[in-house]
């Protein structure tokens, strides 16, 4: 073997003379290698969430034979491994509850086999974080390659958007507005291509995020699943991993704070999900990078929401694209100094090498700075005493007349007693009224389920009123909008001031002093307390009590506890 190629991680494996290297070459030849597969060539890991329970991720084994050429082409060795798929359509309770679950799958079986690079395939909404979580405890060199956002939703001459609309038909439906055949018809036309949803939702966040994090080539996030340009980008990237490996292009080389910090600003620019607030903060726990939500408000607070996308707009994903995609919506940040230009991404170039030619072909889609969908987006961290450890809202998806609001809470004490008690025509509850959920965060749920834009009540919506503050300890789906507090820390679960919210408590929302607060005095909060008694979830054993008692807050990135940090790639014996 070349002394060059000796270097590689897979060489221990692969490149023994002895029992074995006779052992590890010769099970793998009965899928019909032949023998220079074995000369030290990188072994790329094809690391896949292809399932046909995870709608989103169901083209993805195609996909995956297209980076696999790439990697041939440059020399390498493709190995494709299937990790566990969360799809958030299909998966109860939530797909959140299992994150850092995959992320554990993706973790060992890197580090338990011969790879030298991986190749991350993902595009639901968790199994990109997770993915990307899994790769950087091991450090090793990792592109990100997403399935791509579906093909505009088209009902009755008009697009519709994957989750958006359908919010607004359950409402519309509640009311008479729009009858059952017509709710059933919408079906097929919302989702009527292979992709995950064409909404500014968490999916579309978060391959915006892994690419103005440096993780993936430009255009990863926005080029349409059946478009030809995604096959030629997964392609070229199996070859450029492969070139990763050979200059030990590892994730901590691009997982730098300014990448972070980068992605912070384009999550503000394109109005993404507070999800990627969550995500981020696990991403760099990960690589042992410090961040919090304060650098989320710091960094996110003034920068205007630019692209005009649902839920906050008026457009999706296949639009966004032909306007000139995220590299688009990236120069112009970098044109107004609000981007570390010299960041590096997986093609070896800065990030703004990648973008500064970038054209906007469409103005009305891609905003310029003078004229923003929202001046002010990014995502608003309040803190206050019903909050103390933060609590998060996106301007963009939030109605302007609410941003500063006090009413009187509407309480459910978990989501199955919202079910029970929204309906009721008795419920005391108006315009002014705030709801408030409990016990839905990391630890309640289990999992931290997508609850907290909660509908509203019908005689509400008969009225016309489309939009009252919400607040939970729960997330949002990405594709949902609305005036909606999330990730409420600590949570009800863990004894949080929330969990001492009683009906008709007092509220006070200020989203431009970064507060919420609840009006109730001290003494009479620690009376409530006096008598709390937490209600965490029954079941005992597996992964859900593991879950529960080592999950961190959502300030903290929800991850795992034992989970943080960079373990490397290390095995602990070459041999069995």
């Amino acid at each position: 073997m070349p002394e060059d190629k000796k270097k590689f991680r897979s060489a221990s494996w692969f490149g023994r003379t002895d029992k074995d290297g006779f052992l590890h070459r010769s099970w793998m030849r009965n899928q019909g290698f032949p023998d220079d597969v074995f000369d030290g060539r990188p072994v790329i890991g094809i690391c896949n969430t292809w399932s046909e329970l995870t709608p989103c991720n169901a083209h993805l084994r195609a996909l995956a034979e297209r980076v696999k050429r790439g990697v041939w082409e440059a020399g390498g060795l493709p190995l494709e491994f299937p990790v566990m798929s969360t799809g958030e359509t299909n998966m109860r309770p939530t797909a959140m509850l299992f994150r850092n679950l995959v992320s554990m799958d993706v973790e060992e079986s890197i580090r338990a086999n011969p790879i030298d690079g991986v190749v991350l395939m993902c595009g639901c909404d968790k199994t990109t974080p997770s993915l990307i979580m899994g790769a950087a405890s091991c450090d090793v060199p990792a592109i990100v390659v997403s399935g791509g956002p579906m093909l505009n939703g088209k009902f009755r001459g008009r697009d519709i958007g994957s989750g958006t609309d359908v919010w607004r038909f359950s409402e519309d439906l509640k009311t008479g507005k729009m009858t059952q055949l017509e709710f059933t018809e919408a079906e097929s036309c919302m989702h009527r291509s292979a992709g995950h949803c064409m909404t500014m939702g968490t999916a579309s966040t978060m391959g915006s995020m892994a690419e103005s994090l440096g993780l993936a080539l430009p255009f990863n996030s926005t080029i349409p699943a059946v478009d030809s340009r995604r096959s030629v980008l997964a392609h070229l990237a199996g070859r450029r991993i492969v070139e990763m490996v050979k200059e030990d292009l590892r994730i901590s080389k691009i997982l730098k704070k300014e990448a972070f910090e980068n992605a912070i600003r384009v999550n503000g620019v394109i109005g993404g999900s507070t999800n990627a607030v969550i995500h981020l903060l696990a991403f760099a726990g990960r690589v042992g990078i410090p961040l919090t939500l304060d650098d989320w408000d710091r960094l996110g607070r003034d920068v205007p929401t630019l692209i005009d996308l649902m839920p906050s707009g008026r457009f999706l994903m296949e639009d966004f694209y032909y306007a000139g995609g995220l590299p688009a919506a990236i120069r112009a940040l970098g044109e107004h100094d609000l981007l570390h230009k010299d960041a590096l991404t997986v093609n070896g170039k800065t990030i703004w090498e990648n973008c500064k030619e970038a054209p906007n072909w469409n103005r009305e889609v891609i905003r310029d700075f003078e004229n923003p969908l929202v001046a002010h987006g990014g995502v608003a961290v309040l803190r206050g005493s019903l909050a103390p450890d933060g609590a998060v809202l996106k301007p963009s998806a939030a109605s302007p007349h609410l941003m500063r609001h006090r009413g009187p809470a509407v309480v459910f004490e978990t989501i199955e007693h919202y079910h029970e008690r929204i309906l009721d025509p008795d419920l005391v509850v108006d315009e002014n009224s705030i709801l408030v959920l409990k016990n839905c965060g990391p630890k309640g749920y289990p999992g931290m389920a997508e609850v907290g834009n909660m509908g509203l009540p019908p005689k509400l919506l008969e009225r016309g009123i489309t939009d009252i503050v919400r607040i939970s300890d729960a997330r949002m789906s990405g594709t949902a909008y609305g005036t909606v507090v999330l990730h409420v820390c600590p949570e009800a679960a863990v004894g949080g001031p929330l969990a001492l919210v009683e009906e008709g408590d007092m509220i006070e929302l200020d989203v431009e002093a970064r507060r919420l607060h609840l009006d109730v005095p001290a003494e009479e909060l620690e009376r409530r307390r006096a008598s709390w008694k937490p209600s965490l979830p029954t079941m005992k054993g597996g992964y859900q009590q593991l879950y529960v008692e080592h999950v961190m807050q959502a300030s903290e990135g929800a991850d795992l506890d034992f989970l943080v940090g960079c373990r490397g790639a290390t095995v602990t014996r070459e041999s069995h």
